[in-house]
């Protein structure tokens, strides 16, 4: 009888073997094939987004101001109250930063400085990627650009600066849309490579993957927080600027006037022509972020001089009417329902607002008490969003009623 011989568990491994390879060039090539070739290197060479991430990327530099205007020191002994430094579970304030990766925290208040502290070989100067705390200083700069003529509102039509997008159905998209996360494209804020906000955050084509966006839901309708939203307004901005670019304007209407001390580079797709980043990707100093968080707090005003209106500043920072929607999970805890033109509103009853960004970069802004607080870090440790912000919320309660 002839008797039909069983494989043996080397061949059996070594077909498993040849059928995963098989899996993984089949999955590369069809990577490759909706990122493009370059996307894919780049992701594969950087890894995941950091907040060093200008170190390597193309990008165009901000240079320190002419004119810097350095915050003045608060003057004592104990630049904080007690309150404040024990804010969180009986720790003290340097504790808590060291222990959640922080790399810079400052409070000012009424214009100086109370509390600033460095850690991980960070310093006064030292830049950092913001990731989507560019979101709200790419708000201020289209507020800017309004006060300036370039763009007639924010009811003018997204088309009006990019008619490539009309035959995609944006004909009824406003730049509010966009700027209350209500654009209705059928944008994914996700980490999946294959997924548009990973390809946006990698591609040297930016202009050309923002023109093959489509839509979903009817503008207006619908709130979900998306990058897309804010890459539209970039592209838009820069239409509106040309031949100018972001960099050059943000150069010319914020660093400048603002007396910034430092540099800051804003990261573009590629290095010839490219685009700004702008939903992610400024990096800056601490001292020079709580600058534009202070230009928030004194309504756009600076030593007598109206940088950006105040009108601007107020519409950016009160409650937009958003429909139910996504919200990060976090926020719902504690019921923030509640977002501007790219700045989150943490309370009606005190006022104060925020720009966020991922692994915890923040730039809190509370009017009630003249408070301006910036962390920033490596990740947000063991913290939650929420938590952080409570932190900040103890701190300036902590200072209401002055120095």
């Amino acid at each position: 009888m002839h008797r039909v011989k069983k494989p043996g568990r080397l061949g059996v491994l070594q077909k498993l073997a040849a059928a995963l390879a098989a899996l993984f060039v089949f999955t590369m090539l069809a990577w490759v094939a909706v990122a493009g070739p370059e996307t894919v290197w780049r992701i594969l060479r950087r890894g995941d987004t950091q907040i060093d991430d200008f170190r390597q990327n193309p990008g165009r530099e901000l240079v320190p101001s002419l004119s810097p205007l350095p915050f003045p020191q608060f003057q004592s002994d104990s630049p904080l109250p007690a309150g404040a430094l024990g804010a969180v579970g009986g720790q003290d304030l340097d504790t808590i930063l060291e222990a959640n990766d922080t790399i810079a925290f400052l409070v000012v208040q009424d214009g100086a400085i109370r509390y600033e502290r460095y850690f991980q070989g960070h310093t006064a100067s030292s830049i950092s990627q913001i990731f989507s705390v560019s979101k709200s200083i790419t708000s201020a700069l289209i507020g800017m650009a309004i006060d300036d003529g370039l763009i007639a509102g924010v009811d003018q039509p997204i088309i009006d600066f990019i008619p490539e997008l009309a035959e995609r159905g944006f004909d009824r998209v406003s730049l509010h849309h966009a700027l209350t996360m209500m654009s209705g494209s059928s944008y994914v804020e996700n980490d999946n490579p294959f997924g548009e906000h990973v390809i946006l955050n990698y591609t040297p084509r930016l202009e050309a993957r923002i023109l093959d966006f489509e839509m979903e839901t009817q503008p207006g309708t619908v709130y979900r927080y998306k990058s897309g939203d804010n890459a539209l307004l970039g592209l838009a901005l820069t239409r509106a600027l040309a031949p100018e670019t972001i960099k050059d304007y943000a150069q010319r209407r914020m660093w400048g006037p603002l007396g910034m001390e430092d540099r800051g580079i804003w990261s573009t797709d590629r290095q010839e022509g490219g685009l700004e980043r702008t939903w992610c990707c400024l990096a800056l100093s601490g001292r020079d972020l709580a600058k534009i968080g202070q230009l928030f707090l004194e309504g756009g005003n600076l030593q007598n001089e109206q940088v950006l209106s105040a009108r601007w500043v107020q519409q950016s920072t009160q409650v937009a009417q958003v429909p139910a929607g996504a919200w990060p999970e976090d926020f719902k805890a504690i019921g923030w329902r509640n977002y501007g033109y790219h700045w989150w509103l943490a309370t009606e009853r005190e006022g104060d607002f925020f720009g966020l960004g991922k692994d915890g970069q923040f730039l809190y802004v509370n009017p009630s008490t003249g408070t301006v607080i910036v962390r920033l870090g490596w990740t947000s440790g063991e913290m939650l969003s929420s938590q952080w912000i409570s932190l900040f919320q103890a701190i300036a309660g902590a200072l209401e009623g002055g120095p």
